[in-house]
């Protein structure tokens, strides 16, 4: 419409005017009063509920790409927060999330990463508000990453994978260890992956990671020998590259995939055996072999480098011959 001045508009021009007697701190507070003003009238027509403002946030992160299990975990997390704190979002300060992310850890006499993990995602909904206009600033910017004891996670030994291998009573399985062992995959990623993604003739296939982020993994020899072989040996029609063992062949779940695994670990007397530790092992097995940490980094699928470093424990022994080879 002509003639018609837009808020933003109004706004530049109140702060163009009054740039010449204020300075550039008071501007600053200025800016910050008006939009704080305008934003709570414009609320209080809205009358938009913490509710509400969950929901817009797990629409916006369905949107990006984020799993079903993510989702989950932050409509989880988010709604115990509003519920216990108690009061309109764009009223939660910094000491109530201090003093709810303490009795949180009280009350639930959970570890020092549970409750990182929980700020993490508390602070991820806030920081959206952030970013949409819908508050002011994020009352958890000054609640910074929680100090853990970094402990060093074990990996599987060369001699478990083989005695997995010889306790495997079935060709599927046999595949789905030595993929996963050489690959790196998530377990989500494998489950997912249908015959026509796997290419036999490069030893590669295309998996579809969290975002749903596209990316290349490959796999060794003695993986295409043992996925052939399981292939020759099903008679289904299923699109899916494992399948159930039992008609009608359905597409094999994560759950099905952790249960038989645990099942295999329990045969040899292996605790604590589950897909994610494949991952953790081939990462660790790169690094260790001389990979350098940005293709690892790649073939995991990670956007940041700092994860990668986690997935991989540096072998102590190569650390000492490495310190006689160069510094001793």
């Amino acid at each position: 419409m002509k003639g018609y001045i837009s808020m933003e508009e109004k706004i530049v021009s109140i702060l163009n005017e009054m740039a010449e007697y204020l300075s550039v701190s008071q501007m600053k507070k200025l800016q910050e009063v008006i939009l704080r003003n305008l934003n709570e009238s414009d609320m209080k027509k809205k009358q938009v509920s913490n509710e509400e403002y969950l929901r817009m946030f797990l629409a916006a992160k369905r949107i990006e790409g984020c799993s079903h299990r993510t989702l989950v975990y932050y409509r989880a997390t988010v709604e115990t927060m509003l519920q216990t704190v108690d009061s309109p979002i764009r009223k939660i300060t910094t000491d109530d999330m201090r003093v709810y992310l303490a009795e949180y850890q009280k009350r639930n006499d959970c570890s020092k990463v549970t409750v990182d993990n929980i700020r993490r995602n508390i602070s991820s909904f806030f920081s959206w508000l952030e970013e949409e206009n819908y508050i002011l600033k994020s009352p958890m910017r000054r609640i910074h990453k929680i100090k853990t004891n970094q402990q060093i996670k074990e990996v599987i030994s060369d001699e478990d994978i083989e005695r997995l291998r010889d306790h495997c009573t079935c060709k599927r399985d046999l595949a789905m260890i030595d993929l996963l062992y050489s690959t790196g995959i998530r377990v989500g990623e494998l489950v997912n992956l249908n015959i026509s993604d796997v290419d036999f003739e490069a030893r590669e296939c295309v998996v579809f990671g969290k975002g749903g982020k596209e990316r290349r993994v490959y796999f060794d020899a003695k993986a295409k020998l043992h996925l052939q072989v399981y292939l020759e040996s099903r008679d289904d029609h299923n699109p899916a590259l494992f399948v159930t063992l039992d008609a009608p062949s359905n597409r094999l779940k994560i759950s099905g995939v952790e249960i038989r695994i645990r099942e295999l670990g329990r045969r040899i007397n292996l605790k604590k055996i589950h897909p994610h530790k494949f991952r953790r092992t081939m990462a660790t097995r790169a690094i260790d072999k001389g990979m350098p940490i940005e293709q690892v980094q790649k073939i995991l699928g990670h956007s940041q480098i700092d994860t990668t470093m986690q997935y991989a424990m540096v072998n102590q022994s190569n650390v000492r011959s490495s310190h006689r080879k160069y510094i001793s």
